[in-house]
């Protein structure tokens, strides 16, 4: 994780994107879409609960593994992982959650990250300005 942490702390410093994100809500089941344009790099926070991470749409890389629409992976807690979108694509997570509240439902399945850009529901905190 040191590697994506150091990539991350770069990627601070360069012009973020607005990420389109949807919200599902089913009995117990709490799932997010997140679309993202060919050439996004994103780095994702650290996740508390074993989940299922799908790629829905597109092709993305992850490491040096290639996954197209359709792939369905187990992730495990503690994971963090940097997805480059080689396509337009939209990859979904599905966590195991009665809550409906963003906010304390993001307490429940993230570890908290300070250095984070992006707060509850993937919205683009404000930025300071460069002085």
């Amino acid at each position: 994780m040191n590697e994506i942490t150091k990539l991350e702390d770069l990627m601070r410093q360069m012009p973020q994107v607005e990420l389109e994100t949807t919200h599902y809500f089913a009995r117990g089941l709490y799932g997010r879409a997140v679309a993202r344009k060919a050439g996004t790099l994103i780095v994702g926070k650290v996740h508390k609960q074993e989940h299922f991470y799908i790629v829905t749409k597109g092709k993305v890389q992850i490491e040096d593994q290639v996954y197209e629409a359709g792939t369905v992976l187990i992730s495990q807690p503690g994971t963090k992982r940097a997805v480059l979108a080689l396509e337009d694509s939209i990859c979904m997570t599905v966590h195991h959650t009665f809550r409906k509240n963003l906010e304390k439902l993001e307490h429940d399945l993230v570890v908290e990250d300070p250095k984070a850009l992006y707060g509850v529901g993937n919205t683009l905190k404000e930025l300071p300005c460069p002085s």
